[in-house]
This record gives C-alpha cells, sequence and structure tokens, in this order.
C-alpha cells in the first residue's frame, strides 16, 4: 500500500542518530527567482528582501520602506508544491525587519487503507486524500554596525505534519554577517546555530496495524536535530561601462553531520561550492546563470562520475514598483524528474530618502 510504503519505518529506528543528515532539508531548496537562477550563491549578495532567508545582515540594502515577495515553484513534474511570502520594513535608520513564510508540501496523497472493504472486494470509494507540508516562519532583525559591518539573526518556528498520522513543531536561530569594502561584499551565515529541534508526536493508532503487518516498528514520539551549517560567501560587482554590470559570486555552504555526497567530503565537514552571476543592463533587465550541487554520482559498475545542477534566470524591472524574476533550475539532475519553473515577483514601496540610513557602505 502507499501509505505503507510512505511511512514505515526500519526496524533499527531508535538506534537510528536523533541528528540526522537532511534534517528541515525543505529549508535548504532556497527563495526568490533570482537566487535560484544564480544556482543559490546568495550569502553575499542579497540585499532585498528574500536576503532574511539567504543572510539577514542583507536586509540593510533595501532602498525602500516596503518590500513584499512572492515565490512559487513546482518539483517532482508538479508533485511538491512550494510557496514563499516575505515582507521587511526599516524600524529604525540602522535597523530593518523581516517576515517569511515557507511552505513545502505534497497534497492530495491517496490514503489506501481502506481500499478493501470488509468483505475483500475492491472499493476506490473507501480512498481518502491527506496532505505532508513543512511549513517556516522566520523572523528576521537586521542592524548596521558601520559603513562596512552588518548583522542579522533569524528566529525561525517549524511545523511538519503528515496528515493525521504525525506532526512536529521546531525552533531554531540563524545569525549572519556582511562586510562592504567598495564594489566587494563577503558574508558568512550560520544556519541552525543552536541545533534547530523538531518534536514529534504521531498518532500510533491509526498505523499500527498496518505496520505490524508489514513487519514494521511503530513510530513513537521522538525529538529530531538539525545541526549547524556554515555558508561562508563573496560577491564583487564589476562595473562594465556606463550600461552594464556583472555581479560574480561565490559561497561555499559547510555542513557538519559527517560526510556527504559532495564534491569535498570529510567525516567532519562536507563542502558543497556554488557559482553564480548576474549580468545587468542600466538596472532593469538581468540575465543569470549558476552552477551547484556538486556530487559524486556513482554508476552501476563502481565508476565515478560528477554530476553539477545547472541554472539560469531573468529578470526585469517594470517600474521602480514591481520586479519579475523567473528561474529554470533542475532539483539535481540525478533522475528523469524535469526542470523546475520558479517564478517571483517583489513590489517595493516609497523609496527611502538617500539620507535615511545613519551607515551606508552599499552606495555606488
Amino acid at each position: 500500500m502507499l501509505l505503507a510504503c510512505m511511512f514505515c519505518l526500519p526496524k533499527d529506528v531508535k538506534s537510528q542518530s536523533i541528528a540526522p543528515k537532511y534534517s528541515n532539508e525543505f529549508l535548504s531548496i532556497g527563495v526568490g527567482a533570482r537566487a535560484l537562477g544564480m544556482g543559490g550563491a546568495q550569502a553575499a549578495a542579497a540585499r532585498d528582501v528574500t536576503a532574511a532567508y539567504w543572510n539577514p545582515a542583507g536586509l540593510l540594502g533595501i532602498q525602500h520602506k516596503y518590500e513584499f515577495t512572492l515565490m512559487h515553484s513546482e518539483y517532482f513534474a508538479g508533485v511538491a508544491q512550494y510557496d514563499y511570502l516575505g515582507f521587511s520594513t526599516p524600524i529604525k535608520s540602522e535597523s530593518q525587519v523581516a517576515v517569511s513564510l515557507i511552505r513545502f508540501g505534497v497534497d492530495d496523497i491517496p490514503d489506501t487503507r481502506f481500499l478493501y472493504d470488509a468483505n475483500g472486494a475492491l472499493n476506490y470509494n473507501n480512498i481518502q486524500f491527506f496532505n505532508a507540508a513543512d511549513y517556516a516562519l522566520l523572523l528576521s532583525y537586521a542592524r548596521d554596525l558601520s559603513d562596512k559591518f552588518k548583522v542579522g539573526m533569524n528566529a525561525k518556528i517549524i511545523h511538519r505534519n503528515v496528515g493525521k498520522f504525525a506532526q512536529a513543531w521546531g525552533f531554531g536561530l540563524d545569525v549572519g554577517g556582511i562586510y562592504v569594502k567598495d564594489r566587494l561584499t563577503a558574508g558568512l551565515m550560520i544556519r541552525d546555530i543552536t541545533s534547530t529541534f523538531n518534536a514529534w508526536s504521531h498518532n500510533a493508532e491509526l498505523v499500527k496495524e498496518i505496520y505490524a503487518q508489514t513487519d514494521n516498528e511503530v513510530p513513537i514520539n521522538s525529538v529530531e536535530l538539525t545541526l549547524p551549517r556554515a555558508i561562508a560567501s563573496i560577491a564583487y560587482d564589476w562595473k562594465l561601462g556606463s550600461n552594464f554590470n556583472l555581479l560574480t559570486v561565490a559561497d561555499l555552504d559547510m555542513t557538519f553531520d559527517g560526510e556527504r555526497n559532495t564534491i569535498i567530503s570529510t567525516s567532519f565537514m562536507s563542502i558543497d561550492p556554488k557559482i553564480g552571476i548576474e549580468a545587468g543592463f542600466q538596472g532593469i533587465a538581468y540575465l543569470r546563470a549558476g552552477l551547484g550541487n556538486f556530487q559524486y554520482i556513482k554508476d552501476f559498475d563502481g565508476s565515478k562520475s560528477l554530476n553539477i545542477q545547472p541554472s539560469m534566470g531573468l529578470g526585469v524591472v517594470l517600474s521602480q514598483k514591481f520586479q519579475i524574476d523567473y528561474a529554470l533550475s533542475d532539483i539535481g539532475n540525478v533522475s528523469d524528474t524535469p526542470y523546475s519553473h520558479v517564478f517571483s515577483v517583489k513590489v517595493s514601496l516609497e523609496k527611502l530618502d538617500p539620507e535615511f540610513r545613519k551607515f551606508k557602505g552599499w552606495d555606488r
């Protein structure tokens, strides 16, 4: 049965670590078509409302009193839906706040527990449906320390649910910093700095019979930890004549939960590099490209080949208030999953006075 296959647990579940790899991995997908078109290399480049996710210190680069953004994308040929909503506003000349909401979910999953009626006959009318969704609420604060140094932090609340069968609540903290010198920007983002926990509760009575039939252990309430990860980033904005500029960004995404299938991997730390570029014309049109998710894939004959996730995107500033961005990105090119189309819209209202910020730094 589909339900039993999706939620069965291995017999050694109790011996597994409470800090598994890829815990809360939906928070690693990324937000904003601009960022995803650049391969997710953003920790030193994001200077709009999406910086709340990539590096909250970048929120201080916002030049409007109110900034909103909305993003939608679909993965696995439309099976999974990813939605993001963000808002940011200054509270003083040297500080900025933001609120972000992320949802990643699979809707209308068939519950086939009662597919056969009491007489053993197949009855499709007995099929019910449920949703499996992950939610994250990010509350962000950023503060200017000087023209060169900016810092920020996120408090995030996580809710995960699998229909009526299981749910989890969690809490975590992120911190970020940015150093600015002329056209060079260096950023450091530390996610889950205190380790983020999810406290799971299971409605075991709903699945106890099926788990017994499939010889799986009935799930119990548990706590799952997401270990810290650090993203170091550097960006440079090249001026190409009076009409063009080129932004180049490189990120190093470092995890500390053991070896991962990344290009640099040790028992202590794994490193996944990301590279992104953005060519701009007069601040109204942008062309973007990026590379990330460098992985060594083992073939059936035992040999390994390097897999790279490419991405590209476009951006158009329709007016001082509206900007539309588009990205074309694969989730890893490790299967036949088609590329995903990502769209986002940004609305910016009431441009700030050039003298509003106590500290400058990003003025060109």
